[in-house]
């Protein structure tokens, strides 16, 4: 589970993300969603330890951020959208040394790296060097990389940016089985069709401060989820 609690993040006298409470339970999919520069980015950052928050607490599986980082850190996930990889590695080096840093016994990661690298497409190619990678083949490599030590919360920034249609359709069930395994996810996201798909959750911000939060089909209520998001962003301000 991940609670939120007035959040609030300056970046000098500019508030990326203003006030921001919203709690995802175990087994929920959240889609986030807002424009560009929305605060989407710095909220995903602040939930996985890697950027301070000025005000507000942050629990995951009601472990605080703030006060135990490194317990927080061993049961999250967090994939950004341009993930820096260790590009002189070849792939299964890289996944081997991340699953030494979860303490991962060789025969576990031998058995979740042959599971997720196989469903994502990407098994064969574990041999070679990262940096002869495509992009969207090292974007299966840091999701493979994200779910090898089985997280309770998985984050997510704009998971589906470079992956083919057939990884993607494989990854929309890799979701959908974590989730319902118990694994919350949150996950920022522009491609607003696949998110009511999938999402059994919505959060909508904008300008640093949640819009709307609630259950996919309360959110919609018959509307398509881009109407919403779309009413949204063009209300003026009072």
């Amino acid at each position: 589970m991940l609670e939120i609690y007035n959040l609030t993040k300056k970046f000098d006298d500019k508030i990326a993300v203003d006030d921001l409470s919203l709690t995802v339970q175990d087994g929920q999919i959240c889609a986030f969603i807002g424009h560009n520069g929305a605060g989407k980015t710095t909220t995903l950052k602040c939930i996985a330890g890697i950027l301070d928050f000025d005000f507000g607490e942050i629990l995951v599986d009601k472990i605080d951020i703030s006060k135990q980082p490194i317990e927080a850190k061993k049961i999250i996930a967090y994939i950004p959208d341009n993930p820096d990889l260790y590009e002189h590695l070849k792939g299964i080096d890289y996944l081997n040394f991340i699953a030494s840093v979860f303490g991962l016994s060789k025969e576990e990661r031998k058995e979740k790296i042959e599971y997720y690298a196989k469903k994502l497409d990407i098994y064969n190619d574990l041999g070679a060097v990262i940096s002869s990678y495509s992009h969207g083949m090292k974007q299966k490599l840091a999701l493979v990389s994200g779910l090898i030590h089985n997280p309770k919360v998985l984050l997510l920034d704009e998971p589906f940016v470079g992956l083919d249609p057939i990884s993607s359709h494989a990854f929309k069930e890799i979701m959908a089985e974590l989730a319902k395994n118990g694994v919350t996810i949150f996950y920022s996201t522009h491609v607003l069709d696949v998110a009511e798909k999938i999402c059994s959750h919505v959060a909508i911000i904008k300008q640093g401060k949640l819009i709307k939060y609630g259950t996919m089909q309360d959110i919609t209520n018959d509307e398509s989820l881009e109407s919403v998001f779309l009413e949204i962003e063009n209300e003026k301000p009072n």
